[in-house]
Formats: C-alpha cells, sequence, structure tokens
C-alpha cells in the first residue's frame, strides 16, 4: 500500500512472467503420478514431433479431451456453429539444436514455453524445459491449465470469424483482455475436469488449487502496465479470470468485455515506490494500516447500527490463541501480535500478506461489535470476505492509502500458502483449500461488506 498524504507507503510485492497453463490424463490431484496412471491408452501420435513419453502423452490426452468438450461448448457460444479442429500439435525438444514448429525459425524459440499461432492454427508447447518443469513443480493439473489457455485462443480466433453476432473478443480487444478469458476457459475446462465430464482426465479439490497455483507463479512482473501489449494479469487477475469460469463455464468468459471486467494490474506511480516496491517495516505497517482499519470497520459498525470500540494492537503480547495475529475479546478489545509469526508472513510474501492477516482480525472485531459470531468455520470465512471488503475501499475518496501495485498478490499469497487470515476465533476453517480462501477474499473485494455480511 502507498500513503496518499505522503506519509507512508505500504506496498506489496511480487510477479513473475507469464502465459501458460496446465494438464494431465488420468488422475490429477496435483501431484506427478507414475507413467502407467497417467498415460496408459493415450496415443499421443497425432501430436508432431512427440517421442512417445509421459509427457507427450500426458499433453495428447490433455488435447483430445479439449476438443471433445469444445465440440460440445462451442456450438452453444457459437449461434450453433460448429468447433472445427485445429491444424496441428507440435511437441518441440528446445534442448536440441534444429528447426521449429510453425510460426518460428527454431526449435530454441520455443523454450520453457507454449503458444498457440493464429496464422497457422497450431499449438506448440516444449516437452524438455515447460511440461516437465511444471509437472515437477505443480503436477499434472499445470499442464492441463497451460495448454488449455492456449487452445482458449484458438476459441477465440474461432468466435470472432464463425458470425458477426458470435459471442468473443474483437480483433482489437487489448491483450490483458483476450490473456484474461483465456484463463477464464481454462478455469471453465477445469471444472468439467473436476465433475469428471472429460473422457480421459480426472482431478480433485488439490489438482484445482495447483492448476491456480501455476497461474498465479506465472503472473506479470509487478507493476507492468495493463495496457502492455504483453500483459497477461496480476497472480488476483489471472485467479479471478480462472475462477470466473470455473464458476460460470464458457458463456460467463465469452461475454468479459472491459465495461464488465475490472482488472487490478497498474504499473508503479513513482520512481520511488518501484525501486522500494512499496513495502513499509512491519511496525510501521501496523501503525499506519491501525489508522485505515479503525476508519473503515468503525464506519461499517456504526453503520449497522453497534457501538465501536477500536481494538488495540498490541506487538509482542500473549495472544487469546495461537495465530500469528489474535482478536481477544475484553474491555477494550486487543489484537495481540506475535511478531515472529506474522514477520514470516511479511517477510515471506510481502507486507500486504500480512496486512491482509490484520484486517481479518480487525474484521472479527467489527463482528463482536454488531453480534455476529466470531467462533466456527462460518465466522473465518466471513472475516476474511470483510477483509477484502476492507482491501477494495482501501484508495477511494476520504481514506488514507491506496492499494500499490502487487499489493492484491500478497493477498493471494497468503492465501494461496495457508488459512491464517480465515480463521474464527477458535481456529475453525471452512473447508475447501486455496480456491475456496481466494474466491471468498475475492467476493469482499468486489462486492464490499454487504456481500459478507448480507
Amino acid at each position: 500500500m502507498r500513503a496518499r498524504l505522503g506519509t507512508v507507503a505500504l506496498a506489496v510485492v511480487c510477479a513473475v512472467v507469464a502465459l501458460l497453463g496446465s494438464g494431465c490424463a488420468a488422475t490429477v490431484d496435483g501431484q506427478a503420478f507414475a507413467a502407467p496412471t497417467v498415460t496408459a491408452g493415450i496415443d499421443p501420435g497425432f501430436v508432431k514431433g512427440n517421442d512417445g513419453g509421459d509427457d507427450d502423452r500426458l499433453a495428447a490426452a490433455v488435447l483430445r479431451d479439449l476438443e471433445g468438450w469444445w465440440g460440445g461448448q462451442f456450438p452453444k457460444l457459437a449461434n450453433g456453429a460448429r468447433f472445427t479442429g485445429l491444424k496441428g500439435y507440435f511437441s518441440v525438444d528446445s534442448s536440441r539444436e534444429g528447426p521449429g514448429p510453425p510460426c518460428t525459425e527454431s526449435a530454441s524459440e520455443v523454450e520453457g514455453n507454449a503458444f498457440y499461432c493464429p496464422r497457422a492454427d497450431i499449438i506448440a508447447y516444449d516437452r524438455a524445459s515447460l511440461l516437465p518443469v511444471l509437472r515437477q513443480k505443480f503436477g499434472d493439473s499445470a499442464v492441463i491449465v497451460v495448454i488449455a489457455h492456449e487452445f482458449g485462443h484458438a476459441v477465440q480466433q474461432r468466435l470472432e470469424s464463425s458470425s458477426p453476432t458470435a459471442a468473443g473478443l474483437s480483433s482489437g480487444a487489448p491483450t490483458i483482455l483476450s490473456e484474461g478469458q483465456a484463463d477464464c476457459y481454462a478455469g471453465g475446462f477445469l471444472r468439467a475436469v473436476r465433475d469428471g465430464a472429460t473422457p480421459d482426465l480426472r482431478t480433485g479439490d488439490q489438482g484445482i488449487d495447483a492448476a491456480m497455483n501455476a497461474l498465479i507463479t506465472f503472473r506479470d512482473p509487478v507493476g507492468t502496465d495493463a495496457g502492455d501489449d504483453r500483459a497477461h494479469g496480476n497472480a488476483f487477475d489471472r485467479v479471478s479470470s480462472f475462477q470466473e469460469g470455473f464458476d460460470g463455464g464458457p458463456a460467463a468468459c465469452a461475454g468479459m468485455t472491459l465495461q464488465n471486467r475490472t482488472f487490478t494490474q497498474e504499473s508503479f506511480s513513482t520512481l520511488s515506490d518501484a525501486q522500494s516496491g512499496g513495502n513499509l517495516p512491519l511496525p510501521d505497517l501496523l501503525r499506519s494500516m491501525g489508522t485505515d482499519l479503525d476508519r473503515y470497520f468503525g464506519g461499517l459498525v456504526r453503520q449497522r447500527g453497534g457501538t465501536w470500540t477500536a481494538p488495540t494492537i498490541r506487538e509482542g503480547a500473549t495472544g487469546c490463541g495461537s495465530d500469528a495475529v489474535d482478536f481477544c475479546a475484553g474491555t477494550p478489545p486487543t489484537l495481540a501480535v506475535d511478531d515472529r509469526a506474522l514477520s514470516r508472513i511479511h517477510d515471506g510474501i510481502g507486507d500486504y500478506a500480512s496486512g491482509t492477516v490484520l484486517a481479518s482480525r480487525y474484521a472479527l472485531a467489527a463482528m463482536a461489535a454488531i453480534g455476529r459470531p466470531t467462533t466456527g468455520a462460518e465466522a473465518g470465512t466471513t472475516a476474511l470476505c470483510l477483509a477484502g471488503a476492507y482491501t477494495g475501499d482501501v484508495g477511494t475518496p476520504g481514506t488514507g492509502f491506496s492499494l500499490s501495485p502487487g499489493d492484491l498478490d500478497e493477498s493471494v499469497g497468503l492465501l494461496q500458502r495457508d488459512d491464517s487470515a480465515a480463521r474464527g476465533t477458535d481456529g475453525a476453517t471452512a473447508p475447501g483449500g486455496a480456491y475456496a480462501r481466494i474466491e471468498d477474499f475475492r467476493n469482499g473485494v468486489t462486492g464490499g461488506a454487504k456481500r459478507c455480511l448480507g
């Protein structure tokens, strides 16, 4: 975050680079599987340049299931027009010298990448340094999301040309919108895989989290302008698009426009902010953010007829539980901060990761003030949603701060990692893993406190 009055600069961290997705055959729960389990019955012969190995067999299963799934989904979006298959798929060994697939001059150009080339209407992927890395780091479901993302670009081209009224993007759509839509289509396909609606692929909640984690990792670098012609979106944007497709299906993706889809990615506004990343030391963050949290949650409590007493933030205090930040009811209420535990979050992910924990515990104080329970899994879900509502309010007129590029990514990084911002005061959390936590937080960011409290 950064102060609007020039007094503080609270920010966030990180990002990486780019596009991808991920895939698998048979059962995929975010882990690599032995070859017979993954590849049984999958013949990659239709993929040009394949070596018959496990990675190509996995990619082949993904491509075949995508063809079948889009064969059923495409006519619903394109006024009944049939889906036409792509002109080819290419497996590339980027470690060997030689010519590359169409749209490239050499195999080395594909290193670590997968792409759809509209000119040739083909998908190519690197089996040497992309697929094995995805499977090792995230599991087979990461291969699904990468290939499904690229397949989504082929769908976009077909929708654009199928008829004047077909749902799709115009040729002048900004890159971040077309990439967001491809992430959305990938989410819709992963939902079909999770629901058992594809013949060769299966996964569970772990696999969905793993696919989502791949998108989070391959986000744009912090500070990338949303108008950049290579922009794919920050972690929050990419996960939001994926979840919109997972929850709403291809129709929700095809209707995505700049009018109904807000992207949060932005460039740094000052050189000093870019150089520092906008991060505050933890003690400064606690002092500065406490004032703004009091503003927001105090106003929320009074709006709902409650009496507000701002909790006192005590660093190094013994808490009433075992969390990095504990909300302890009393007169006055207290937020007891375990400096070591919160520092690990702050230093390991970024300052707004620790800020998200703090906001969710402040939300528990507000819930207590309006007579809402603070124990149980539902309380934890509501507190996390309210932390999102606060985050969505930051930077509006009358507030003391605005979000820096990367703040939302830090929140996503925290929620991807653990449930520390999603616990009731008794430590209870709702099931559902990272997907559910990120969705609860997003609900608050986009829908405000009313979405959280009704």
